[in-house]
């Protein structure tokens, strides 16, 4: 079985950064496709970072700069570098994953596994 286990978020002023971790179980984490998304408090969940299990990285046009997406396949571990942070990250935020290779990952819908999510508030 699957898990996967976010950690890191908490609260930050505007400009400050946080690291996010996704720590998985249950699955040859090497060989899975993984990613971010957030949801913000009446608003659909978003897509905002996929990596390949090549390392291809791929990121929404709002954080590209200022997130970094990255794995570590002997921690079977997903991180994701957020610099730079707005009022408007503000969002829980879930990694996710899918077995195979696939790139780019961008639809809620191909992705298998689930967080329970962890929450980053930015205060302005």
């Amino acid at each position: 079985q699957v898990q996967l286990v976010e950690s890191g978020g908490g609260l930050v002023q505007a400009g400050g950064s946080l690291r996010l971790s996704c720590a998985t179980s249950g699955a040859t984490f090497s060989r899975y496709a993984m990613g971010w998304f957030r949801q913000a408090p009446g608003k659909e969940r978003e897509f905002v970072a996929t990596i390949s299990w090549s390392d291809d990285t791929y990121y929404r046009d709002s954080v590209k700069g200022r997130f970094t997406i990255s794995r570590d396949n002997a921690k079977n571990t997903m991180y994701l570098q957020m610099n730079s942070l707005k009022p408007e990250d503000t969002a829980t935020y879930y990694c996710a994953s899918k077995r195979g290779f696939g790139f780019p990952l961008v639809q809620i819908n191909v992705y298998a596994y689930w967080g329970q999510g962890t929450q980053v508030t930015v205060s302005s």
